[in-house]
């Protein structure tokens, strides 16, 4: 579905941060860190279960993610339900590569958060590999066999609790704590673009402006939505906000200065 009549000015910040990451096919990656650094003393005990690992890959999810509503607004493509779901995928890459930035100078912690969030990593592969029956070629470990040597990690290094699932509201949550948001706020358009993603009913009631009706029984009508630019505002700017922080917050830790 085409949308006319909508400009869409308040992402044009978000997409002009995206497009500085396009390069030749690629997107830019935020770099490894160097030796030394904090995010490197970080990682140092966890072996290939490193910190800089996930925030790298959540972050180029979340400008991936970003990206294609950039482009759908350029094909004037704008239906009402993408630019939810696709800003949600962004708010969450971006909100979990903060949250495991964050946690101010307690280290521990986020190892913690780190090994929590590998270990749901490996859960999920697990998962796959249990469904599909794959078993990893050349005598590799399985996600059952990372999840254990995930655990056993943390106990070597006296880091409790690394069963703990992370829930998406509770990382968005204290991640915008962290970053000197708004907490409950994030976290509300957070929920409305997630019920976006989950074909719920509610946000299109709640988030949403109806344009036009018809009857399409005796006793319901079929509502034509559009997107209320200013429900959706406060999403792109905490998507946005949640960007900036990790580039400088990453660069900041992954340098030595």
């Amino acid at each position: 579905m085409k949308q006319t009549g909508f400009k869409y000015a308040y992402l044009q910040p978000l997409f002009t941060d995206i497009e500085s990451l396009r390069g030749e096919g690629v997107y830019r990656q935020l770099p490894a860190p160097q030796a030394s650094s904090s995010i490197a003393t970080d990682d140092a005990p966890l072996g290939e279960y490193a910190a800089s690992t996930l925030i790298r890959a959540s972050f180029a999810a979340g400008v991936a993610h970003a990206d294609a509503l950039r482009r759908l607004r350029d094909a004037g493509e704008m239906d009402p339900t993408s630019p939810w779901t696709l800003l949600r995928g962004s708010l969450e890459n971006f909100a979990t590569a903060a949250w495991l930035l964050g946690a101010g100078s307690d280290r521990p912690e986020r190892r913690l958060r780190t090994l929590r969030l590998w270990r749901e990593d490996m859960r999920n592969r697990a998962q796959h590999e249990e469904i599909t029956a794959h078993v990893p070629e050349d005598g590799g470990k399985t996600g059952r066999e990372r999840v254990q040597e995930i655990e056993a990690l943390a106990l070597s290094l006296g880091i409790a609790h690394p069963r703990a699932k992370p829930q998406a509201g509770k990382v968005i949550e204290e991640a915008a704590e962290g970053a000197g948001l708004a907490p409950k706020k994030a976290t509300a358009v957070w929920n409305a673009a997630s019920g976006f993603a989950h074909g719920r009913y509610w946000p299109n009631l709640r988030v949403s402006t109806p344009i036009d009706a018809l009857r399409g029984g005796p006793d319901h009508y079929l509502m034509a939505l559009v997107i209320n630019e200013d429900e959706h505002r406060p999403l792109a700017r905490y998507t946005h906000d949640f960007l900036k922080h990790v580039q400088n917050r990453y660069i900041a830790r992954a340098t030595v200065h």
